[in-house]
């Protein structure tokens, strides 16, 4: 199991992004999530707090939508 996260600022096109700990692009203020088997549970998690998220494309690229 991976300990993920969420970043607490949007992208630019809305998305929050999800992040595995320890993933370089992980912002500071990322919130806590929790931890999962996959980035799918992960970010189901993640819209409990925002309703737009995507995986990170370079940690949890399998959640990672264009």
């Amino acid at each position: 199991m991976a300990s993920y996260y969420v970043n607490n600022n949007a992208q630019p096109n809305g998305d929050h992004e999800v992040h595995v700990q320890g993933c370089r692009y992980m912002p500071s203020n990322a919130q806590p999530l929790g931890s999962f088997t996959n980035c799918r549970d992960a970010v189901r998690a993640a819209r409990q707090y925002y309703s737009q998220v995507n995986g990170c494309a370079f940690c949890s690229n399998e959640c990672h939508t264009q």
